[in-house]
């Protein structure tokens, strides 16, 4: 499901609480009198820039992504599923590899937070995604800019908040089941929960399973090596009292995606695959890699009778192993420790303001166990002291703001290969120090219009592939080179943003300006290293001074309650300063976007809302309830803004892709036992290539001409949900 910018999300959000005041105090009102009467931003509560926030007093851009919005949308892993939101986008590797980009910004510079601790999963790799199972994500926060003030080094672009279901209210328990399938890659899953919360004591237990075969679109036919297979299980237990809570949770992730290597016959032009494949088979191939995240995080919350003091503690263990040559016998094995840990006091809100403090950092360490290597051993420690305020100033204003002091250090150690006489890593150390901070307001000009203004200072550090980094990266197709003389990066970001909202239009509109210093980014060198099977170019981390403009633009139109016409367009152009023409854009930087999709809300009846004997008569014996149908386009536009210099980037022509998709709940006898989507992505079987898929520079087809791999092609997406209340 496409979303608008701000406003739009809350719609599904607000529905279920104007349907309830609706029934309670106004029975003979007109429901859609009623919805734009109740519709109150300062009902949703954020994580924000600053804490928890209200969403009409934020004054950073922040996107939220609804439960409902998530089940109804077709992806193949969490970042798929939230990479149609303006600005944001992905930089791919196959179906089931993506990563989180930002106004233009990604890898180290977005954090996602998922059990209320960042992500760690050596993601600086092109290859490597976030592992987290998105079946139990419940609902999604974006920040768009600087958010180091709250998270730390990392957070220059913005941070991806994945939100698990919040725990149930006291004395009920439910269980859920739900099933999804895919036509192109045959993608097949079941996910299975059960959750409780029985005299303060709760559990929430969680499994699914994945599967795909090989994506196919009409130029490539079945593509190799872009079957994966994923498996993931939570648990969490915990006490909820009237003191705060205590709650320990625990995940497991395996992925086992084959690698697309884009190798071609030079005389037929088609992809080289192992013999016997088919593309319709279940199995890996090799190349592949076999990812293993686990996941242990304390959460704690103590209620002070002036505030809140919360704790979290959070341990993660990856395993990332490559195999290239045989199943057996593994090339490249990365192993991270990740122990996070963050402490934080938030008072009760006085005489308008409202305060927080904290400390929060981390210790890592990274270890090679495999025969070949790519970045070195390395050790991680860092830690960052914060604090923020936020004032309201009458019924219109709000402030907002914070200071930040950040300290890492990193070391990685030296290795001289067997038989070898030059050292293939040497032993360094490098320290960091970063002072950054925010400062922003909100105007409420009236009910209907709130204008924003935010100013952030960013701060990241270079991650140990960027300094160290030597060896061929089998995921994106290249040999890569570190630099260790890198600086940190300093951003300094300007928002400004605008919401409106009335009884028949919704209009946002985010403009953001943003310098950085010493910005880092990867370049082809000219020249190519053999490989076991194929030749990799070089390519070498550098840095200069960038300047980054852009904006996000979205209008929804409702001329009645149940139609909705949104539109969204996202454009950034990220420039090197002081360069020549070759080099003069940053590389993987977002074509602009546009984004339009017509919904109409056929059946959408609720109990609360009945007060006729005759209408509560047709909804209970109704079986369909909340059907909706909806067309959409999204118009990507050809990216010629490039880094051209040694065949770094080539441009992308424009594309235009159709979309169809239905859903409903399912009822007997006035009871929900289902909820059941269909979506059809790529209608038309358009061959594409996103600009930001690392795919695209794979082998050139000789008979053709075309060089990469393509995009998936029509694929059409069967959902079935099935709660159980226990």
């Amino acid at each position: 499901m496409k979303n608008n910018f701000i406003i739009l999300p809350l719609l599904c959000l607000c529905t279920a609480v104007v349907a309830q005041n609706n029934a309670e105090h106004q029975h003979a009102e007109d429901s859609t009198d009623v919805f734009f009467r109740h519709l109150n931003l300062n009902e949703v509560t954020v994580t924000g820039v600053t804490g928890d926030t209200k969403l009409k007093n934020a004054t950073a851009p922040i996107s939220i992504i609804t439960p409902q919005e998530l089940k109804a949308t077709a992806s193949t892993n969490i970042i798929d599923a939230i990479a149609r939101q303006p600005g944001v986008s992905q930089l791919t590797t196959g179906g089931s590899i993506s990563k989180p980009i930002i106004r233009g910004l990604g890898y180290n510079r977005v954090v996602v937070m998922s059990e209320g601790v960042r992500q760690e999963g050596q993601q600086w790799g092109d290859e490597h995604g976030v592992e987290v199972d998105g079946s139990s994500v419940g609902s999604v926060e974006i920040l768009k800019g600087p958010a180091s003030l709250m998270y730390g080094s990392d957070a220059m672009a913005g941070v991806v908040i994945l939100h698990s279901q919040p725990t149930l209210p006291l004395g009920e328990m439910r269980a859920n089941v739900s099933t999804e399938y895919q036509t192109n890659n045959g993608l097949f899953s079941y996910n299975l929960s059960m959750t409780g919360n029985q005299k303060g004591f709760v559990w929430d237990a969680h499994y699914s399973d994945k599967m795909a075969h090989a994506y196919k679109n009409k130029y490539d036919g079945y593509v190799p090596g872009s079957q994966f297979r994923e498996r993931a299980g939570r648990l969490l237990l915990g006490l909820n009292r009237d003191w705060g809570h205590s709650h320990l949770t625990g995940t497991a992730y395996h992925l086992t995606p084959s690698i697309i290597e884009g190798a071609r016959d030079p005389d037929t032009g088609e992809l080289v695959h192992e013999e016997g494949f088919t593309g319709h088979g279940y199995g890996k191939t090799l190349p592949f890699q076999q990812v293993k995240h686990y996941k242990l995080v304390w959460d704690n919350s103590l209620n002070l009778s002036s505030g809140q003091l919360k704790a979290i503690v959070g341990y993660q263990h990856n395993r990332r192993q490559e195999y290239e040559e045989s199943a057996d016998e593994y090339g490249i094995f990365l192993k991270l420790h990740t122990l996070t840990y963050d402490l934080r006091y938030i008072t009760n809100e006085f005489n308008g303001w409202k305060l927080s403090s904290g400390i929060g950092g981390m210790y890592q360490k990274s270890v090679n166990d495999g025969e070949e290597y790519l970045i070195p051993d390395s050790r991680l420690f860092d830690f960052g002291l914060y604090t923020t305020a936020t004032k309201a100033l009458g019924d219109r204003w709000t402030m907002s703001g914070g200071l930040r002091y950040d300290h890492r250090r990193l070391h990685g150690y030296e290795l001289l290969e067997e038989g070898e006489e030059e050292k293939h890593f040497s032993d360094f150390t490098r320290h960091f120090n970063g002072l950054t901070g925010s400062i922003g307001a909100v105007f409420n000009v009236n009910d209907n219009l709130n204008l924003k203004l935010n100013v952030a200072r960013g701060f990241r550090t270079p991650n140990m592939s960027e300094l160290a980094s030597n060896g061929v990266h089998e995921g994106s197709l290249r040999y890569e080179l570190g630099n260790q003389n890198l600086k940190a990066e300093y951003s300094l970001q300007a928002d400004f943003g605008l919401d409106f909202t009335s009884r028949y239009v919704s209009a946002q509109l985010a403009l953001f300006a943003n310098r950085i210093d010493n910005y880092i980014f990867i370049k082809g060198e000219g020249q190519e290293i053999r490989g076991e099977r194929i030749d990799y170019p070089v390519y070498a981390y550098t840095q200069g001074d960038a300047r980054l403009l852009g904006f996000e633009a979205g209008v929804d139109l409702h001329p009645i309650h149940s139609i909705h016409f949104s539109n969204t367009f996202s454009y950034v152009d990220a420039q090197q300063l002081h360069a020549d023409a070759d080099t003069k854009y940053l590389p993987f930087t977002p074509a602009p976007h546009w984004s339009s999709e017509l919904k109409w809300e056929l059946f959408h009846h609720s109990h609360s809302t009945i007060n006729h004997h005759h209408e509560a008569h047709h909804v209970h014996h109704s079986v369909f309830n909340n059907l909706y149908i909806a067309a959409g386009l999204d118009c990507y536009l050809r990216q010629t803004h490039i880094y051209s210099a040694d065949d770094t980037e080539t441009a992308t022509p424009g594309y235009a892709l159709l979309s169809l998709s239905a859903g409903t709940d399912i009822q007997v006898k006035g009871k929900k036992i289902a909820e059941f989507y269909i979506t059809a992505d790529n209608l038309l079987n358009k061959a594409y290539q996103n600009h930001l898929s690392r795919l695209k520079y794979a082998d050139v087809n000789t008979v053709t001409g075309r060089r990469g791999v393509y995009n998936m092609g029509r694929n059409i997406t069967f959902k079935l949900v099935v709660p159980i209340e226990l």
